[in-house]
């Protein structure tokens, strides 16, 4: 249902039929998603937010509002998400997904992030965030209330999905650890790099005819590791902490180990090189589960690789 109205999430929710539209809701035994599109200040209202919740714990899915330019002057959350996105939640539910993450809070984290050597130049990585992008589009067909930490990425928002932008690691640690505070899943798909330098030249760097200086570097922290060091000293952490592993070669052992150091319930591992993974449709991973086999997904479609994820995800929050 596009546009969903307060009105009528309030009707659905309560069960009335005072029309075509709501006497087929009220019939329907197929799954129901609603794009709800209203004022901010609608949306907000306890009301509203008490129907909503009614309708996602009898199973249907309700989109989060988009935020942006609403039908008067005032912008704010409460924007029909674009149609695309809402096709694609449409697709992941008819291809089976289930709101077995209704009530969930979940942070996600996608892209590469760019560490300053000047104004103009970085360093970064190949990661374009699309495996991030299907992890969070397909917890919200799901259900979840999902928060994406975008790093330079230029895709499209996920609809239903909070998307909080960043660019380098520290901004993302930052973000990620405030949002974790009150979620129930992390999952660290971002490649976020290891090193920035020490400092970043205010100025662009010009090319002279001496050989260039050599840029110091720092390590950036471990926010994988740090989320599980947290949940160890009893800090307030999420149910289940997910990351992803991007190696080039002994992929299984080297994410076997990267999983006993990072401490995470689940770690994605998959091999990325020229077509693979980075900037691709498509992906394969085997997931290293804490106290249990391996699973090892084939390749295919990244929401297909994020539907067994959440899948695992999911069995661990009952």
């Amino acid at each position: 249902m596009a546009p969903a109205t307060a009105d009528i999430l309030a009707k659905a929710a309560h069960g009335l039929a005072s029309d075509l539209l709501t006497n087929t809701l009220l019939t329907a035994r197929c799954p129901v998603v609603f794009a709800p599109a209203m004022h901010t200040e609608m949306w907000e209202h306890p009301a509203t937010q008490a129907n909503v919740a009614t309708l996602r714990a009898r199973g249907a899915i309700v989109i989060e509002p988009a935020v942006g330019r609403l039908t008067g002057a005032d912008s704010g959350k409460g924007r029909l998400p674009d149609p695309a996105a809402i096709f694609e939640v449409c697709r992941n539910v008819l291809k089976g997904a289930t709101p077995d993450l209704a009530g969930r809070r979940v942070v996600v984290s996608a892209g590469g992030t760019r560490e300053a050597i000047d104004p103009v130049r970085f360093i970064g990585n190949r990661s374009s965030g699309m495996q991030g992008y299907a992890l969070a589009r397909v917890a919200a067909a799901r259900g979840a209330s999902v928060t994406l930490v975008a790093a330079n990425v230029s895709l499209p928002d996920p609809a239903g999905v909070d998307v909080v932008r960043v660019e380098s690691a520290l901004q993302l640690r930052e973000t990620v650890l405030a949002a974790a505070l009150d979620a129930d899943v992390v999952v660290m798909a971002a490649a976020v790099a290891d090193f920035r330098p020490v400092a970043a030249s205010r100025t662009k760097i010009k090319k002279t005819g001496d050989e260039p200086e050599a840029i110091h570097l720092t390590k950036n922290p471990d926010i994988l590791a740090e989320l599980g060091e947290r949940r160890r000293a009893g800090v307030k952490s999420p149910a289940v902490i997910a990351g992803f592993a991007a190696e080039t070669d002994d992929v299984l052992a080297n994410g076997q180990a990267k999983m006993a150091r990072k401490g995470c319930d689940l770690l994605v591992v998959n091999q990325v090189g020229e077509n693979l993974a980075f900037g691709t449709p498509d992906n394969a991973a085997t997931v290293l589960v804490a106290e249990g086999e391996p699973v090892e997904i084939p390749r295919g479609p990244k929401d297909d690789l994020a539907g067994v994820v959440w899948d695992l995800i999911a069995a661990r929050l009952v």
